[in-house]
């Protein structure tokens, strides 16, 4: 990751100026500097592959449902540049013993997150990167978040939720499967 840091604080004095603002000001003098570190921290998965969560495999006679629930994340709307957070659902169904450790699912979320992005491209590129690597009987991964975008302006609806979704496998052609994977994350 290679974030420019100073024309990061040469924008935002830019943007304080354009609204009005002295950036010289006692209270905004380091603002700059601190929206610059904030951001190599937002945008820290920038160049990150989720598939490489997925590098280390574990064999485990299991062949039955796997979830983790409420995995909470944040993340800037591309479109805004304001943040959105939630939870992610994810669960998947291992074929031939192909597990991943449990943490690995939530750093593949983080990694996908921590870019300018979009709520429906983190939930298909986690769902695509599981079953690339881990080739699973079925995958579905289910988020919920609040965007700012909506909150704070624009419509002002907060509290608002969207749901996206991305079912691959078994879960696209088991009603029954998908229902219950819902279920426990309604829980």
């Amino acid at each position: 990751m290679n974030i420019n840091y100073e024309q990061i604080e040469q924008a935002v004095r830019l943007i304080l100026e354009a609204v009005g603002e002295d950036p010289n000001r006692e209270g905004l003098r380091d603002t700059p500097k601190r929206v610059a570190k904030m951001y190599g921290e937002i945008f820290s998965g920038m160049g990150k592959d989720p598939k490489e969560y997925f590098d280390t495999i574990f064999s485990e006679d299991h062949e039955e449902l796997v979830l983790v629930k409420d995995i909470p994340f944040y993340s800037m709307c591309e479109h805004h540049l304001v943040p959105f957070f939630g939870k992610a659902h994810i669960a998947y169904i291992p074929r031939g013993g192909k597990v991943v450790g449990l943490s690995k699912l939530a750093r593949s979320i983080e990694a996908v997150a921590s870019r300018p992005q979009l709520q429906e491209r983190i939930t298909k590129t986690i769902a695509n990167a599981i079953v690339e690597k881990l080739e699973p009987y079925g995958v579905m991964v289910v988020i919920e978040a609040e965007h700012m975008c909506m909150t704070m302006r624009g419509v002002k609806k907060p509290g608002s939720k969207t749901v996206t979704s991305a079912v691959r496998g078994i879960f696209e052609k088991d009603a029954a499967a998908r229902a219950e994977v819902l279920s426990l994350i309604k829980e």
